[in-house]
């Protein structure tokens, strides 16, 4: 087996573009973009050196084939048709996950079991096994994806999401994803020496990712991902990745970035948890209300995903909140300013139109970011 792999980073809709722009940072060139995922070609390395700094995507996972199936027996043949062993030791615990759309196999617990029964008569015969798989060694999460008959195989590397970076200790009831905070950051032309405003904190994770991001900090570094257990990548590969990461990060980059927010007990969990990434000295905490928010340098960037007023009662309040956040920035115009909201009339109360608007979505919460960019 060569050390050539293809790679598959998975992207929330709409962030693809960002996911492709971190591989191209990575040095990948083989590059193809589809709906949800990043397909490009890498080494072993590449597999250690993807999960340890791509900020944006989901996951990344390991493409072993492709094939169209329209029936259970070719699902069966052609799976059984590929590789495994290459991936796969014998003793290997095999999990098999599967989703399934507009196809002509739709049952996905039928697609798993066959998948997995496949994988296990071709681990049988190109290990001589007779018996049951013992399957008591490291994990393999499997997943059989069918797109208009079209079946993907491949193996996750990944584990636990990307956005589990490690350092969440404490969470509010709707936190934002780490990812998606890193997008909503990455999406400003925010630069570190430029001071930075989080002023609806809630549990710090947009201010933390902007301060990981402005020392350059892999976004990997503080935690493990499952292809760590697998046999055929050396633990050699894990720490040169981890051994980039150090030498990359730029810790001696000074920061200006807050995070406010009106709860206490808000900011209290913003502290475990930036003290949980390390990086309990480079952010400013402070409990405020947004309307006594008042910028202390005439250039800046805040960016805040603030209450959207879904329960009705709680509308009037977070449209005084959005009122007061506009006649506060209005005065100063060269700050850059960008919210992430679901409530659709975001732009009346600021009082501005956007200079750019983008959807995205918080979860299955459909929002749209908007952007008014500071004047030159």
């Amino acid at each position: 087996m060569t050390n050539q792999v293809t790679l598959i980073a998975t992207a929330a809709m709409g962030l693809e573009g960002l996911v492709k722009s971190e591989v191209k940072d990575l040095g990948y060139t083989d590059i193809q973009t589809e709906n949800g995922k990043i397909i490009y070609k890498a080494d072993y390395l590449g597999i250690a050196r993807s999960n340890m700094w791509l900020r944006t995507a989901d996951r990344v996972k390991v493409l072993i084939g492709e094939f169209n199936a329209y029936s259970f027996d070719e699902l069966f043949e052609q799976t059984k048709a590929m590789p495994f062993e290459d991936w796969l030791p014998e003793d290997a615990f095999i999990h098999v996950v599967g989703k399934s759309h507009k196809s002509t196999l739709y049952s996905v617990p039928d697609c798993q079991s066959i998948v997995k029964k496949a994988i296990v008569s071709r681990l049988q015969d190109q290990y001589n096994i007779y018996t049951r798989l013992d399957e008591s060694g490291a994990r393999y999460k499997i997943e059989v994806a069918i797109l208009k008959d079209k079946v993907t195989l491949s193996i996750d590397t990944t584990g636990s999401g990307l956005h589990k970076r490690g350092y969440r200790v404490e969470q509010g009831e709707a936190p934002l994803k780490e990812t998606l905070a890193a997008s909503l950051v990455k999406l400003t032309n925010w630069t570190p020496e430029k001071p930075f405003v989080d002023p609806f904190t809630g549990s710090g994770t947009i201010a933390i990712e902007a301060a990981l991001i402005g020392q350059n900090i892999a976004p990997g570094f503080n935690r493990e991902f499952s292809a760590e257990e697998w046999a055929f990548l050396p633990q050699s590969i894990w720490n040169q990745a981890l051994e980039e990461a150090e030498d990359l990060a730029n810790y001696d980059q000074p920061l200006d970035i807050t995070g406010s927010d009106i709860s206490h007990q808000a900011i209290e969990m913003a502290q475990n948890n930036a003290m949980e990434a390390g990086l309990v000295d480079l952010i400013k905490w402070k409990q405020m209300n947004v309307k006594d928010f008042k910028p202390k340098t005439d250039v800046g960037y805040l960016l805040g995903n603030p209450p959207y007023g879904e329960r009705l009662n709680d509308r009037p309040e977070v449209e005084q909140l959005y009122k007061a956040l506009g006649g506060i920035m209005k005065d100063y115009p060269k700050w850059s300013v960008y919210i992430m909201t679901a409530h659709e009339n975001f732009e009346n109360f600021y009082g501005t139109k956007a200079s750019k608007k983008r959807k995205l979505f918080n979860g299955f919460i459909k929002t749209d970011y908007y952007q008014f960019f500071g004047k030159k």
